[in-house]
């Protein structure tokens, strides 16, 4: 009895995915995550909590042009553009990769197509050879039976 394994089977992502760096796999996760919508509702809410406190209480550390704030606020967009720009460059790779995989595996496909495609005609050919045989087996058949016939009807008794 085969006992299955719990991992994934080997294919192109997989490999992929386990040859990734950990500077790619963080620029993955960084996309990831800055392109969802818990990351804009974060964002936003501490863009509120920060002008919130700022504005409204006494001890205010960034005041109203919060100037610190569009610091850090150029700074994350300085970031977010290199991350995104890594990020797109390892998918215009990982996407150049597979229309090679897929092309390799076209290529192999084709060439087995073909291959069955040669064999289909050989046995046609055989069986075209095999009609003729019976054909000339049911001809020769026919001549025997009706040689049989003349060679029965000449040694019947005569009444």
């Amino acid at each position: 009895m085969k006992i299955m394994s719990a991992r994934k089977p080997r294919n192109w992502h997989r490999a992929h995915d386990d040859s990734l760096t950990t500077g790619q796999r963080a620029a993955d996760t960084l996309r990831n995550s800055m392109g969802s919508w818990t990351f804009v509702i974060s964002f936003m809410a501490f863009m509120l909590i920060w002008a919130g406190v700022n504005s409204l209480t006494a001890a205010t550390w960034d005041p109203y042009p919060y100037i610190l704030l569009n610091l850090f606020l150029s700074m994350l967009a300085g970031l977010q553009g290199a991350i995104l720009l890594i990020s797109a460059k390892r998918q215009d790779s990982i996407s150049a990769a597979l229309a090679q995989h897929d092309y390799d595996v076209d290529a192999a496909a084709k060439a087995d197509i073909e291959e069955v495609f040669a064999l289909n005609q050989q046995q046609s050919i055989v069986i075209a050879e095999l009609h003729e045989i019976l054909k000339r087996l049911d001809e020769d058949r026919a001549a025997w039976m009706s040689v049989r016939e003349k060679l029965d009807g000449d040694s019947a008794p005569s009444a």
